[in-house]
C-alpha cells in the first residue's frame, strides 16, 4: 500500500517537539507571524504546522539538508498578538511525520511534502507493563535528583504521571510523557521521536534517564543546547 502524503508548513527549531508535549513559542520572525496569521484565518486548515528540530551546528536557513527526517506536528491551543505584532503562542505536539521533500517558494515559510509515522504493531500493553515500572523508577530517580539540586526537596510527579501511575497502564505514549519535563539532549530526544517500538522507546527513555540522573548527582551538571540554538531558534 502507498503511503498517505499530506502537505504541512513547517517551523524548523533547535528542540525536538513530542506527542502530548506543550511548547509555548513567542513568534517575532515576518515569516512565523504570517504562518501564525494563516493559522489563526483558516488559509492553512486544521491549525496545525509541523515542527521539525534543527540538526546541530546547522541553521533553519540551511534548508532541507539542515533539518532532521521526522518531526511532529503541533496543534494550535491559544493565540495572543502583542501590539507590535508579534505573538504568543500555546501549542502541543500531535502526530510524527517523515519529511518527504521540501518547498522553500511556496509560502514565506517552509512547506513539507510528509507521511505519518505509525508505530509498529504487535506490542500488547501487558507486554509493555515490565519496562514501564523500570522507566518510571528512572524518571523519578532523574526527578528526585534534579529537585534535590535545586534545593527543592522532592517536588511532586506531572498529574499525567500520576494519573499513569494511579491507573497501571504501561501504554505506548508513556516514553514521551516521562521525557515531556526532562532536560535530555537533543539526539535523545530526536531518537526517542523516531523510534516506533513502544518496547524500544520505553528502553531509550530509561537508559537516558538513568544517565541524566548520574550526571546530575555526581557532575551536577545537565545538558544545555548551545546558546547559538537557545537564543536563536528557541523563540524564532
Amino acid at each position: 500500500m502507498s503511503a498517505v502524503v499530506e502537505t504541512l508548513p513547517l517551523f524548523p527549531l533547535g528542540t525536538v517537539l513530542l506527542p502530548g508535549a506543550s511548547l509555548p513559542l513567542h513568534i517575532f520572525e515576518p515569516r512565523y507571524r504570517q504562518l501564525t496569521i494563516d493559522l489563526v484565518t483558516g488559509t492553512l486548515p486544521g491549525k496545525q504546522f509541523g515542527v521539525v528540530a534543527v540538526r546541530e551546528g546547522w541553521s533553519p536557513d540551511d534548508g532541507r539538508d539542515g533539518l532532521h527526517d521526522v518531526g511532529c506536528t503541533a496543534t494550535l491551543r491559544e493565540v495572543r498578538r502583542l501590539p507590535d505584532g508579534r505573538f504568543d503562542i500555546q501549542t502541543t505536539g500531535d502526530r510524527r511525520f517523515r519529511l518527504l521533500d521540501v518547498d522553500e517558494t511556496a509560502a514565506p515559510y517552509l512547506v513539507a511534502n510528509v507521511e505519518w509515522v505509525p508505530d509498529d504493531e504487535g506490542d500488547e500493553e501487558s507486554d509493555l507493563a515490565p519496562l514501564a515500572m523500570a522507566a518510571r523508577a528512572a524518571h523519578r530517580r532523574y526527578c528526585t535528583t534534579a529537585w534535590r539540586q535545586q534545593g527543592g526537596g522532592d517536588g511532586e510527579m506531572p498529574a499525567e504521571l500520576t494519573e499513569e501511575a494511579a491507573s497501571g497502564v504501561a501504554g505506548p505514549e508513556l516514553a514521551h510523557i516521562l521525557a515531556g519535563d526532562c532536560l535530555l539532549p537533543l539526539s535523545d530526544r530526536q531518537e526517542l521521536l523516531e523510534q516506533t517500538c513502544p518496547m524500544e522507546r520505553l528502553q531509550l527513555i530509561r537508559r537516558s534517564m538513568t544517565r541524566e540522573a548520574v550526571l546530575l548527582g555526581e557532575l551536577r551538571a545537565v545538558w544545555a543546547p548551545s546558546v547559538k540554538f537557545a537564543v536563536e531558534h528557541s523563540l524564532n
